[in-house]
């Protein structure tokens, strides 16, 4: 089979296109290295540098399917810049599902977000739970996810949007190199390198155990499998949304004393105030991704995620 990764220069898009080439497909990585890296393209993949919103001049009916990473996602610039997400995350949606239609090509793996659930209801977080996002960000990947319904309904595309709960670890030559980093445990691990003073902990007064806000980590390579699993599982005309994560909640606490562990480096941590719009619980109900899909991950210890996301780490510091 042949696909097409867009964003396949990014942190989990690299990841999956690896899990592809070695399943056997063919895959085209399209990519503006806006945020993703050259070096982060798996060997063995063709590599186009182009927007999304361009698609149509790569996209051929030799296709079989489009794997969509491509996308902005921080939540905090999306706040502030809230036009630059709506233009490229739900803008460029719009051309590649033209894109799509105009090739023939009629099966897309989508990846959205938990962003789109925000302050939840209940733990753990079902499908069926509110989808009410509360930044841009969320909002445009909401928007997608409509858009998606639409195509399937109108025009028979078989589609797969999987909402991703907090992705970490690392895979062979894939792994986190955000420029600004925002995910926790690259930066926590930025303190053990030395490269950061002492890790921020926004808030300590939530009702958690130990007053710090619990998030549901996915070992990237769980999710790289879920993708694969999506892309069989799709069927024409529906739209299957699945969430993707462990069900395990661990506190930033807990997150910081497992790099001290994994690591040997002493963490200091400053408590800074809260940040606003962060629930103080978060927790995927995989159930239906299980029911759906038949994904069951393999690498839910916390430990094993910190430990190949420090062997990374250290491997990128040494070859720059």
């Amino acid at each position: 089979m042949k696909y097409l990764v867009t964003g396949g220069a990014g942190y989990v898009g690299s990841v999956v296109a690896q899990h592809l080439l070695e399943a056997g497909h063919e895959v085209t990585v399209l990519d503006n290295l806006s945020t993703g890296f050259r070096e982060g393209v798996p060997a063995g993949a063709a590599f186009i540098e182009g927007d999304i919103r361009d698609a149509a001049k790569w996209l051929d009916p030799s296709f079989d399917g489009v794997l969509h990473f491509a996308a902005f996602s921080q939540v905090g610039e999306s706040v502030v810049k809230p036009e630059k997400y709506w233009d490229n995350n739900v803008g460029g949606t719009m051309a590649l599902l033209a894109a799509m239609r105009e090739a023939g090509v009629r099966k897309l793996v989508f990846s959205s977000t938990a962003a789109t659930y925000g302050e939840p209801e209940q733990v753990p977080i079902p499908e069926s739970a509110p989808t009410r996002p509360t930044s841009p960000y969320g909002a445009s990947k909401l928007a997608v996810d409509h858009m998606i319904t639409g195509e399937a309904v109108a025009h028979g595309l078989a589609a797969v949007s999987l909402r991703y709960f907090n992705v970490a670890g690392a895979y062979g030559d894939c792994g986190e190199r955000h420029d600004p980093e925002s995910h926790l445990i690259p930066l926590v691990l930025q303190v053990a390198q030395g490269r950061r003073d002492a890790i921020s902990v926004y808030g300590d007064d939530y009702p958690t155990p130990d007053g710090t806000c619990v998030r549901d980590y996915i070992h990237v390579a769980d999710l790289a499998d879920a993708h694969l699993l999506a892309l069989a599982a799709a069927a024409p005309a529906e739209h299957l949304i699945c969430n993707l994560g462990n069900g395990n909640g661990f506190s930033v606490r807990e997150v910081i004393e497992t790099v001290r562990e994994v690591t040997g480096h002493p963490i200091p941590e400053v408590v800074a105030p809260r940040r606003g719009g962060d629930p103080a619980v978060l927790v995927a109900s995989a159930d239906t991704a299980r029911e759906k899909l038949g994904w069951n991950p393999a690498r839910a210890d916390l430990a094993g995620i910190v430990a190949d996301a420090w062997e990374f780490t250290r491997r990128i510091a040494k070859e720059h």
